[in-house]
C-alpha cells in the first residue's frame, strides 16, 4: 500500500488523472468516488493498486484525456511517478527502523558492535527450528533464549552460536538439556539429538542477539544509515539469488520465501514482539523497493528503462511492443511466484 501510495501522490502532484486507488484486489467490497478518483476496498487483502491514466502504453485515449495522461508529461515527471513507489518504500523502512532504534532494536550482536559501536543485553537465542528434527519435536521455538546447555555431568553457558554448536555436536548418544528463557518464563527442555555424519544435531540455528538504542536525535540518522546498509546488502543478496537461478537450478529457490512462506515468517516475528515485526516489515519494504527497480518488463524498473530508451532515441517505443513486453513480463513474474510458492509449501510439508 505504501508503494502504491507513492505512485498516487506523485501522479496527483503532477496533475495526472488517477482513476482509482484501491486497498486489496477485486472483487470490490466498497468504493466511493471523490473528485475524479474512485477509492475502493477490495476482498483480497494483498497490498493495493493505483490506476493512472496513460500508464498502459496501448491504452486508447481521446485528445482531451491525453492532456492528463502520464505519457503526456515530460520524461522526468514520468520517471518520478514511477520511482515514487520505491522512494516511499525506502521512507517506510527508514521510519520503522528509526522507531525501532528509539524503542530498542534487536540486532545481531557482532554486526551491531561494528555498525553502531554499541550493543546491550546480549544473549544467545534460537533463530530458527528445522522441521522434523529433535529440537522442534521436543518443543524448542524460534526466539527462545538459551541460558545453559547440559549433557550428563557437563554444562556450559554459551556466549556464541559456535560455542553452543561445538558442545552439542560432541554429545552423541546423550540427552541434551536446554535451560531456556521464553518471554518471562524459565523452562528446561530435554532433546535427544540425531546423528548425522558422526555428529549430534538437534535441528536449530542460533545467533547472538543484542539491543541497540538511540536517543530521539540519534534515531533518524542511525535509522537512515541502517536503511541504506540493508538496502545495499539486500541488493547483493537478490543479485546472488538471480544469478543462482541459472547456475544451481532449483536449489536457489530454497533460500527465498514467497507469499506462502511470508505468513510463517511474519507469524514468528509477531511472536517475538512488535519491534521484531517492525524491523521485518522494514526489510520487506526494502526488498519490494529493490525488486521493483529491476529493469524487467511489468516492473517499475522496466518502465523506467523504456523511458530512458525513449529519452536517448528521442522517439516513443512502439505501444504494441511495450504492451506485449509488459504482459509477457507479468506472466513470467507470476510464474516465478508460483515456483517460489511451491517450494514454500514443500518446506511446510
Amino acid at each position: 500500500m505504501v508503494h502504491e501510495l507513492g505512485h498516487f501522490l506523485a501522479a496527483k502532484k503532477a496533475g495526472i488523472r488517477v482513476d482509482e486507488f484501491g486497498f486489496g484486489f477485486p472483487p470490490k467490497l466498497w468504493s466511493k468516488k471523490i473528485g475524479e478518483t474512485t477509492y475502493s476496498i477490495n476482498l483480497i487483502p494483498f497490498g493495493g493498486f493505483v490506476k493512472i491514466l496513460g500508464e498502459n502504453p496501448d491504452e486508447p485515449l481521446s485528445p482531451e484525456e491525453s492532456k492528463r495522461a502520464l505519457t503526456s508529461k515530460p520524461k522526468i515527471i514520468q520517471a518520478w511517478v514511477l520511482f515514487a513507489g520505491v522512494f516511499c518504500n525506502f521512507l517506510l523502512a527508514w521510519l520503522l527502523l528509526s522507531l525501532g532504534l528509539l524503542a530498542g532494536l534487536p540486532v545481531e550482536s557482532s554486526s551491531a558492535r561494528q555498525f553502531f559501536n554499541r550493543v546491550s543485553e546480549e544473549r544467545l537465542v534460537v533463530t530458527s527450528v528445522l522441521k522434523n528434527y529433535p529440537a522442534g519435536q521436543s518443543g524448542l521455538l524460534a526466539g527462545d533464549e538459551i541460558v545453559t546447555i547440559g549433557a550428563g555431568e557437563q554444562k556450559v553457558t554459551p556466549k556464541t552460536a559456535e560455542e553452543a554448536t561445538t558442545f552439542i555436536r560432541a554429545q552423541s548418544g546423550h540427552d541434551i538439556l536446554f535451560a531456556i528463557k521464553r518471554g518471562s518464563e524459565n523452562r528446561q527442555i530435554s532433546v535427544l539429538p540425531k546423528i548425522e555424519n558422526n555428529k549430534a544435531v538437534v535441528g536449530i540455528t542460533m545467533g547472538g542477539v543484542g539491543v541497540v538504542r538511540s536517543t530521539w536525535y540519534q534515531a533518524p540518522w542511525d535509522g537512515l544509515k541502517l536503511a541504506v546498509y540493508l538496502t545495499i546488502e539486500t541488493a547483493k543478496g537478490l543479485g546472488h539469488f538471480f544469478s543462482q537461478i541459472f547456475t544451481s537450478g532449483g536449489s536457489a529457490f530454497g533460500s527465498v520465501a514467497g507469499p506462502v512462506g511470508l505468513f510463517g515468517i511474519i507469524g514468528d516475528a509477531t511472536k517475538l514482539g512488535l519491534v521484531y515485526l517492525m524491523s521485518f516489515v522494514a526489510l520487506l519494504s526494502i526488498n519490494l523497493a529493490i525488486i521493483n527497480l529491476v529493469p524487467f518488463p511489468a516492473l517499475d524498473g522496466g518502465r523506467l528503462l523504456f523511458i530512458l530508451i525513449e529519452t536517448i532515441t528521442r522517439r516513443p517505443i512502439n505501444a504494441k511492443f511495450a504492451g506485449w513486453a509488459n504482459a509477457i513480463g507479468f506472466f513470467l513474474l507470476i510464474g516465478l511466484m508460483v515456483i517460489i510458492s511451491y517450494f514454500d509449501v514443500v518446506r511446510l510439508l
